[in-house]
Formats: structure tokens, C-alpha cells, sequence
């Protein structure tokens, strides 16, 4: 079995979603330290022919506490503002009228805490990629958060019976493949290709929020740039 394990990020890059597609199971890694300034609730988009940062707000956010115990600031505002700013940087391109649909349900999607409120985003959007893969979150599921990086992660492998570790690229000098080799795990860290697709600017921006390339790509457009990686 095939397993991928990563802390959640609103709206995510492809790099995110090649990761899940290609594992068997994908841990939702929600009961570590929230990271200020990281990318669990901020991502970019295209304002303008630019790279914009969005960012949403959250209610007492701190590192003294786990990802699951921060909530959305409880207010329609900021989603309404930044629905209108998807519809008014996207509305000509070429997927926007089934995308915005989706988006819109993401964001309204009654839910304030910050965990669960993403992981039903990569749920959702794996559905309407057609990505099965099985997604869970890690808090209240493997009693291990005394262990920590690599021996958490090999812990979380052997109780999911995973024969097969999948890890992004930025992790390598964050991993020892052969402690996972030592519990009969393989390792492999996944590289993704150079994607690229047709938005409105003229200089493709890449590695953008997972929203801009579902704006500009069909469904089986994506699924083929998907598989557009190499596992090392």
C-alpha cells in the first residue's frame, strides 16, 4: 500500500494533488504545530497578470497550537470578497462557470475549523478529478505525537501497513530513506515536471493555487499533467 502524509494547505499547487493521486491513502498531518507565514491558509492566484497572494482569515492563530485547534474567523465577508475576487480575475476563462461552482462551495462550506475546512476541500477536488485515493486526517488516529519528523512518519507508515512512502522533493534532507528501508518501507521522493498550460498572461506563472489550473484545464487535461512527475 502507497501512502503520502502532508499538513493541510488551503487550495493547494498541482504538486499537492500528484501527491495524492499517487498513494492508496493521503494523511491529512493536522495535529502538529500551526506554521505562521506558511502555506496552510494563504496560496496565489493570478490578479491582473500577476502572482496575488490570498490569504484566509483565522481566529487566534498561533504555533503554540496544533492545526486542529484553529478555527476560520466565523464571518461571510471575507469569502463573499474573495468569491468576488475569483469571479472577477477568472470569469473568461475557459472552465470558469463549472469551476466557480465548486470554488464557491468549498468556501461556503459550513465549517470553521481550519482542518476540517481543507480537507474537505482535497476532498472535493479530488472527486471532480476522479483521484480515489482514501483521505483521513492524523489527529485522534495513531497516539505517536511524542515522536516526532522521521520516526512519526515511520510510525504512521507501520500502522497503516503501508509497504511504500511517497514524500515531496523539498523533503530530502528531511528523510533517511534507509529508516524506512530498516522497516521495510520503500521511499521515494516525487519531482514534479515542468507543467504548464495556457492562462491569460502571456509569461506562464508557475505553481500557482490549484484553483488557476482548474480554471484553464479540463478534467482529463489535468489528469494528464497529473501523471506528469517521476518518483526518485
Amino acid at each position: 500500500m502507497k501512502l503520502a502524509i502532508m499538513q493541510p494547505y488551503i487550495f493547494p499547487y498541482i504538486g499537492y494533488f500528484q501527491l495524492i493521486q499517487a498513494v492508496d491513502v493521503f494523511i491529512v498531518l493536522d495535529d502538529v504545530n500551526f506554521i505562521k507565514r506558511g502555506w496552510i491558509n494563504r496560496n496565489n492566484i493570478v490578479v491582473n497578470n500577476n502572482a496575488s497572494l490570498f490569504s484566509f482569515p483565522l481566529k487566534g492563530a498561533s504555533q503554540n497550537k496544533k492545526i486542529v485547534e484553529i478555527d476560520l474567523v466565523n464571518e461571510n465577508q471575507w469569502k463573499y470578497k474573495f468569491l468576488k475576487t475569483i469571479k472577477s480575475n477568472y470569469s473568461k476563462a475557459p472552465y470558469f462557470k463549472d469551476v466557480f461552482i465548486l470554488i464557491e462551495e468549498m468556501v461556503l462550506f459550513n465549517e470553521l475549523n481550519l482542518s476540517k475546512f481543507i480537507t474537505n476541500q482535497l476532498k472535493t477536488i479530488s472527486k471532480y478529478l476522479t483521484i480515489n485515493t482514501i483521505i483521513k486526517n492524523s489527529y485522534n488516529s495513531y497516539n505517536n505525537e511524542e515522536l516526532k519528523g522521521e520516526k512519526r512518519i515511520i510510525d504512521i507508515c507501520i500502522k497503516e501497513n503501508a509497504s511504500i512512502y511517497i514524500n515531496p522533493i523539498g523533503g530530502q534532507n528531511l528523510y533517511n530513506k534507509n529508516s524506512f528501508q530498516e522497516e521495510n518501507i520503500e521511499m521515494f521522493f516525487i519531482e514534479s515536471g515542468k507543467i504548464k498550460y495556457k492562462q491569460f498572461t502571456s509569461n506562464f506563472i508557475p505553481w500557482l493555487s490549484i484553483i488557476d489550473l482548474l480554471m484553464f484545464n479540463s478534467v482529463e487535461e489535468i489528469n494528464k499533467k497529473l501523471l506528469d512527475y517521476k518518483l526518485i
